[in-house]
């Protein structure tokens, strides 16, 4: 009976460590997402100079918030997480075919291990499926 008791904190605190890494991930992309829909000048002209049409940042900026919106919904995160990373997979490849910086093209991987890490403190079906061994 003791032991109950000790593991129900380590679930709360796992629980709450999850939300938190995902607001901060969430949060950024939201910003991202909510500047791009805004047709605002930095996210237009950070789009061309990658080389996408000025005419493409709203949509790419909806179809963020839209794999967002999945992700934020806790029934559908999993499938969010999936977008998210396809999402950002697409980020990643333009940042290489760009010749950005390191950092430009590493970022996009940290939020996305933000993203899948909140989920698997989050959820116990995602950690009963990828067991981590100490």
């Amino acid at each position: 009976m003791p032991s109950a008791t000790q593991s129900a904190p380590v679930i709360t605190t796992t629980v709450w460590a999850g939300r938190i890494i995902s607001a901060l991930a969430v949060l950024f992309l939201a910003f991202d997402g909510i500047i791009k829909v805004l047709n605002l000048a930095p996210a237009v002209e950070a789009t061309t100079q990658l080389g996408y049409l000025a005419g493409l940042v709203v949509t790419i900026g909806v179809v963020e918030l839209i794999c967002l919106a999945v992700y934020v919904i806790p029934r559908t995160s999993m499938l969010g997480a999936i977008l998210l990373t396809g999402y950002l997979g697409g980020a990643i490849a333009t940042q290489v075919r760009a010749g950005a910086s390191l950092f430009s093209i590493v970022f996009p991987v940290i939020i996305g291990a933000l993203l899948w890490g909140a989920i698997f403190l989050r959820d116990e079906r995602l950690r009963a499926l990828v067991p981590v061994r100490a």
